[in-house]
């Protein structure tokens, strides 16, 4: 196997840095998983181990390799995996980012998603990378438990999963309706979009989709993305489907 680079979103691979994203990716996408390299320093081997003898994935030394693809210095493992595709779940709620471009903004919505729940995320590019190993170890291995499919415009998931009984909600500073915990709705199915971190959604959003928007104190001007991402998925998840 030829030895892994540093990263570009054009290679068929990418990797899992640190030791708890790699467990992730050999326990939930073990058929993805290509080998580990360990640094000869890591004591706690076993569990990575006994995990890539049962999916037969080589582990390997790899001292020089995790200097140079690391920008951390407490990293000691790293796992090697090809990239992976999955359609989203017609059945189950979604959650859409529209155009995120910080990496551990993303990586952190991906985490807070699995937390509560949800598992489809759609992403509406230009979008950050989600396998970019930034955002794969800013998810604690999140990405790996996850459906995530991108789309080059809203157009082109409405086509595919905006049917009729799936409700669209646009997180949106001009909107109306405020979103609480009493007056959350409760549909079976439905699609939480978010925009991007600087400029949030554009406002025809508001046409595809019902806008609401997370009641705040006029002292600031916005919430973090992903502070809104985790209210607005907590809210939905605990009073809805």
């Amino acid at each position: 196997m030829e030895p892994i680079k540093p990263y570009k979103k054009e290679f068929e691979y990418s990797y899992a840095l640190g030791a708890f994203p790699t467990v992730e990716l050999l326990k939930k996408r073990p058929e993805s998983a290509e080998a580990v390299y360990v640094h000869s320093s890591f004591t706690d081997r076993a569990n990575i181990e006994e995990l890539c003898r049962k999916h037969n994935v080589p582990v390997r030394e790899g001292d020089k390799l995790i200097a140079r693809l690391s920008d951390k210095e407490n990293v000691y493992v790293i796992g090697q995996f090809r990239k992976f595709q999955d359609g989203l779940s017609d059945d189950e709620p979604h959650l859409m980012l529209v155009n995120p471009s910080n990496m551990g903004n993303f990586g952190t919505i991906l985490r807070t998603c699995l937390a509560f729940g949800i598992h489809d995320i759609a992403v509406i590019t230009p979008a950050v990378d989600h396998f970019n190993p930034k955002v794969v170890r800013a998810s604690m291995g999140a990405v790996f438990s996850l459906r995530i499919a991108c789309f080059s415009d809203f157009a082109e998931y409405r086509k595919r999963y905006a049917q009729a009984d799936r409700k669209l909600y646009a997180f949106m500073l001009t909107a109306k309706k405020q979103l609480t915990a009493e007056n959350c709705p409760k549909p079976d199915k439905y699609t939480l979009i978010f925009g991007n971190e600087a400029t949030g959604l554009p406002e025809s959003y508001a046409n595809e989709a019902e806008a609401i928007i997370i009641p705040q104190s006029p002292e600031v001007d916005s919430l973090n993305l992903t502070i809104a991402v985790g209210i607005g998925a907590y809210l939905f998840r605990k009073t809805g489907a």
